[in-house]
């Protein structure tokens, strides 16, 4: 896996992290228990932090990234869509992050939250506990999910990890 100091900031995997060979992670990014992070993503920690909770995934093709003065932060058990693009933000526990969504600086969606897929969440949006963001840029529905509503997916994932971890093996290219 492309795993990269930047400077002194090095990366801090738990060992019972998934990183996919083919996701890149560079500078200062911690990776929760059981967090996974999927082919073709890329966490830049090179200006701020970005975390990883436990039990979290980062799907293929997501972009995480941060500013000199803002950290993204995804709480636990947290889903992250593919082709998601999260800067500057916090993600808290349980929440899930459509396909292909973005969210902004200083945008937090509260614990059991979702993002639509495609939604904007626009810079210092403020998305409820157990509230829908849909739309771009994102509208509020709030009080419309339940709690745990998003934990299925997050789940699916550690299992997937640890599929991943046993059974992923490169094959050779076939010859002409």
């Amino acid at each position: 896996m492309p795993l990269y100091a930047l400077g002194d900031d090095e990366p801090v995997i738990d060992p019972t992290a998934y990183v996919h060979p083919e996701a890149v992670i560079i500078g200062k990014v911690t990776l929760g228990t059981e967090a996974s992070v999927w082919p073709n993503a890329v966490l830049r920690g090179d200006d701020g932090r970005i975390v990883v909770g436990a039990r979290s995934n980062v799907q293929d093709g997501a972009v995480i990234h941060c500013t000199d003065t803002l950290d993204t932060i995804i709480g636990e058990d947290c889903t992250i869509g593919h082709l998601a693009h999260l800067e500057g933000c916090i993600v808290h526990d349980r929440s899930l992050i459509g396909t292909a969504s973005v969210v902004l600086h200083k945008a937090e969606i509260g614990p059991h939250a979702l993002v639509g897929a495609n939604a904007t969440v626009t810079g210092g949006t403020i998305v409820p506990p157990e509230a829908m963001a849909l739309g771009t840029p994102a509208k509020v529905r709030e009080n419309a999910l339940k709690p745990n509503q998003n934990l299925l997916n997050a789940d699916i994932y550690v299992q997937r990890a640890h599929h991943y971890r046993t059974s992923l093996r490169p094959l050779t290219p076939l010859q002409p």
